[in-house]
């Protein structure tokens, strides 16, 4: 077993990422992991995810708040409990187009990880 306590959590940052707070809870250095990765983001008001795609699918949980999803097929306003996944090489941008800071539980696989499609 491999605990991390919320408290502990070491913050990250990323390319295109803004107006964000982002955690790793498993996975990378946070810990062993030998196919995913799960991470918690806090999303200020106006902050977000410019446009990209990346080879790995992700798997967005709203928290708390509400985000806005944009890929080409459309755009969605996700609130707690609802989910989404984003395909591989899919483009796709997050907004946190609200007053309140949104919170996601992101879970993706490790790089190098075969696919399956």
């Amino acid at each position: 077993m491999h605990i991390n306590r919320f408290a502990d959590l070491k913050p990250y940052e990323a390319p295109g990422h803004h107006g964000m707070r982002m955690l790793r809870m498993q996975g990378r250095e946070a810990g062993p992991s030998e196919v995913v990765w799960l991470g918690v983001s806090q999303i200020l008001p106006g902050g977000g995810v410019d446009p990209s795609a990346s080879a790995e699918e992700k798997f967005y949980v709203v928290l708390e708040g509400e985000l806005t999803v944009e890929t080409a097929s459309g755009s969605a306003r996700l609130g707690p409990w609802d989910s989404c996944r984003i395909a591989p090489d899919e483009v796709r941008a997050l907004k946190n187009e609200t007053n309140r800071t949104v919170t996601v539980l992101l879970a993706m696989p490790l790089p190098g990880v075969a696919r399956t499609d």
